[in-house]
């Protein structure tokens, strides 16, 4: 699998808005992955958040002993967070799950909140190959901004990318649809036989496999602009990034 990479980097944005704060909360954290990646820049106090047991056992063997509280918990739309109000000056979230209001509640005033998410479009000429619907459908940064914004959050920038990823053979499409079932629920090879005969076609009479990739981001803050241009040098820093 190849996949093109959008313009900006999540990583960096993150690791500038951590050397401004005293505590972060990563949303969704998975093993732990992207947070280690991020390390030099931990602040004082750093707590994560996974609902996939698996990967909250991986999280609290990686992280537990650099001083990271692993929380599990789910991260649906009506979700509430085990945090006080304000207990965070910045709440990061990589492909998961939130509730705009909780994460307006728990962030402390001038914390900042950054999430990447997979668009609602990801992969769907691949999904629609095999018959299955769009898992994400409010999945979009216009639906984020306008819950955010309600929320009573400040957007700094909202970025929506559209390119592609493609595939080198149709085994990697199987192994893909497995690690990611919620694409083509109910997946397997002999019940979605025909749609693999078909990309094996498009193979062997030399076309590429080639699909829909799909990513947005948005950061936001808590607090108004107040005319003393300071969502002006949080856009301009945003937009350096």
């Amino acid at each position: 699998m190849l996949e093109e990479q959008p313009p900006w980097s999540y990583l960096v944005r993150a690791a500038n808005l951590m050397r401004q704060c005293s505590s972060v909360l990563d949303m969704g954290t998975g093993g732990g992955e992207r947070l280690l990646e991020l390390r030099e820049h931990w602040p004082a106090i750093v707590v994560v958040t996974e609902d996939y047991p698996p990967n909250v056992l991986l999280a609290t063997e990686r992280l537990a002993p650099l001083g990271v509280r692993v929380v599990e918990v789910s991260l649906g739309e009506s979700d509430l967070l085990p945090f006080a109000d304000g207990q965070f000056d910045l709440v990061l979230n990589r492909h998961s799950g939130f509730t705009p209001q909780e994460v307006a509640r728990i962030l402390a005033s001038g914390g900042s909140f950054l999430t990447q998410q997979i668009h609602k479009l990801w992969a769907q000429d691949l999904v629609a190959l095999f018959g299955a619907e769009l898992p994400w459908p409010e999945a979009t940064p216009e639906h984020d901004v306008t819950k955010l914004q309600a929320a009573g959050l400040t957007i700094v920038t909202a970025e929506d990318w559209s390119g592609t990823f493609s595939f080198t053979d149709v085994a990697a499409i199987v192994y893909y649809l497995k690690v990611i079932p919620w694409l083509v629920p109910g997946f397997s090879v002999e019940t979605h036989l025909e749609p693999l005969l078909v990309l094996q076609d498009r193979l062997e009479r030399g076309q590429e496999l080639v699909f829909e990739a799909r990513k947005y981001v948005v950061e936001a803050y808590k607090g108004g602009c107040q005319g003393d241009g300071e969502c002006q040098k949080r856009q301009a820093r945003s937009s350096s990034q």
